[in-house]
């Protein structure tokens, strides 16, 4: 699989691609690229709609002569925990960024929750994001309002009484049970149409199987979330080959 950046050839296909309704990971097939990789170029110029491949081209190029003269304060410069490659990590939020758009997040609110899921400590106060991110208190402010609303994180107060947003393995099944019931004001209107369109008629055949088919799918999702969710709380097994893990005694 081919490495290193795009070329203004291998844009002008995307841009093709993309005129022609294919999706990403067919993009990505055609062009023996990783589909995140087709994935954050589009979000990162404008999106499936506005993408053009001379302005990608002349973005990235300006994006990296910018990045030049910085090259000493980069990721490479800053010591990682637990030895990862700051390179690396950097290149992987952004395609998390990128896929979390993709999902239908606002970029900003997208970089916030890759920030926190990416943290040790899966909890930061609003200064500490605006610091990473090198963004105002307010669009941290605005990304986390929108995100509380969505079930995705939660406050907290620390010792100093200040506020932390924390994602933890608790916020994803929420999130999804509260996902799987905002369904439920669509059914009930669904089903409320049936009468007044009248019974057996197309209209109405046509709103209760909508009524039926999202009910079915909300309590699938509820379903499965209760069955999964101590996956949500298993921690990897150590093995024996573990440093950590403290040998049997022989002796």
């Amino acid at each position: 699989m081919p490495g290193g950046r795009l070329t203004q050839q291998e844009r002008q296909q995307i841009a093709l691609g993309l005129s022609d309704s294919l999706p990403y990971a067919e993009i990505a097939r055609r062009l023996d690229r990783p589909t995140s990789t087709i994935t954050r170029e589009v979000m990162r110029n404008g999106g499936p709609t506005t993408y053009r491949a001379d302005l990608a081209h002349r973005a990235t190029e300006r994006r990296a002569h910018r990045r030049k003269p910085a090259s000493s304060r980069g990721p490479e410069a800053v010591p990682q925990p637990h030895g990862r490659n700051a390179e690396a990590v950097a290149e992987y939020e952004e395609t998390l960024t990128t896929v979390l758009m993709a999902s239908g997040l606002p970029k900003m609110t997208a970089r916030v929750l890759t920030c926190l899921f990416t943290t040790d400590a899966g909890s930061l106060t609003a200064s500490q994001l605006a610091q990473r991110l090198q963004v105002s208190p307010a669009s941290i402010s605005k990304a986390i309002a929108f995100l509380e609303s969505q079930s995705l994180v939660r406050r907290e107060r620390d010792e100093r009484r200040r506020d932390r947003y924390v994602v933890d393995d608790e916020l994803f099944y929420q999130a999804t049970i509260a996902s799987a019931r905002s369904n439920d004001q669509l059914v009930e209107t669904a089903r409320q149409g049936v009468a007044i369109l009248g019974p057996h008629t197309p209209a109405a055949t046509r709103m209760e199987n909508i009524a039926r088919f999202l009910d079915f799918i909300s309590e699938s999702i509820t379903r499965a979330a209760e069955q999964a969710r101590e996956v949500l709380h298993t921690k990897p097994e150590t093995t024996s080959n573990d440093p950590a893990q403290p040998r049997p005694d022989h002796g």
